[in-house]
């Protein structure tokens, strides 16, 4: 399986009207935000107005648009080791619906992927052609959502990305900031290495790539560089002005129902080749968003 082709966007100039289907979640919500910021026609849905499972609904949905973001997802990673059915329907029967869906309609679809497809074994960043090889439940259905996009949508932008974290949910610096505001001391994993990853950069990146018209294919949005949980955890707790022991430890000290990768950190030659920038480094780009985030 190739992760580009060289498939032309079926428009790749003049005024869009985008559709951002998760709307209500940390990723959507930026995504129409900036979008909104930007002057653009958008319309956001969120899973009570669309279920994307739902095959005649997602047709209904996309008509009349030109680009659409599917941002809907089964995220609850360890929940997806017991309900990987519903994962499935979620991740790749929704994708693949859109896929077809906007096929039909003349649309370009952008398929928010994960690092989660790959085995997490690598010492070098993955390349957008690496073969996946998903180790958990929640792996193996966004690698099904990105076959289903490949085969069914010829005009589509695959965004893996990972380590996401924002102002509009649940994420790990919130997480740790209230950890460190209750606890003495944190004991926070240092062998599982990644790219933390600002939903608003992402958000950023897919209308960069659009508004490039890239060609068809696959793209890695995750920050450049790269740290540990416990490194990511430093800059935290210094942006919430919270000094306390942290403690290096291994995974087996949080085993979780689905294993995680140890290795996330993901490749942007192809983001590179289509002459779109990458998202800078993951600690300058959390400086920026600290505030917003914890706050």
């Amino acid at each position: 399986m190739t992760a580009t082709t060289t498939t032309a966007p079926v428009s790749s100039t003049g005024p869009r009207r985008w559709l951002v289907t998760g709307a209500a979640g940390m990723l959507g919500t930026d995504m129409v935000a900036r979008l909104r910021a930007a002057g653009a026609d958008v319309v956001g849905l969120r899973r009570a107005d669309l279920d994307v499972t739902d095959p005649s609904a997602a047709r209904a949905a996309v008509r009349g648009f030109d680009v659409v973001v599917n941002a809907a997802a089964w995220t609850a990673v360890d929940d997806a080791e017991t309900h990987e059915p519903e994962a499935f329907a979620a991740n790749a029967t929704g994708a693949a619906n859109l896929a077809r869906a906007t096929h039909a309609a003349g649309a370009r679809l952008v398929q928010v992927s994960t690092d989660y497809v790959f085995d997490g074994d690598a010492d070098v960043p993955y390349a957008e052609d690496a073969a996946v090889a998903p180790r958990s439940a929640y792996g193996r259905t966004k690698a099904a959502g990105e076959w289903a996009v490949r085969a069914e949508a010829p005009d589509h932008l695959i965004v893996r990305t990972a380590w996401l974290y924002g102002a509009h949910g649940g994420c790990f610096p919130k997480t740790m900031a209230r950890l460190g505001a209750e606890k003495d001391r944190l004991a926070v994993v240092d062998d599982q290495v990644g790219q933390p990853t600002w939903t608003a950069d992402l958000a950023d990146l897919i209308v960069r790539l659009v508004e490039a018209g890239a060609l068809s294919g696959t793209y890695h949005g995750t920050s450049s560089g790269r740290t540990s949980w416990y490194g990511f955890t430093r800059r935290i707790l210094a942006s919430a002005g919270l000094d306390i022991p942290l403690e290096p430890v291994t995974s087996d000290a949080f085993v979780r129902p689905a294993p995680r990768p140890a290795y996330s950190v993901l490749g942007h030659d192809a983001l590179r080749a289509a002459g779109v920038a990458p998202i800078g480094h993951w600690a300058e780009r959390w400086e920026r968003a600290a505030r917003q985030v914890l706050t």
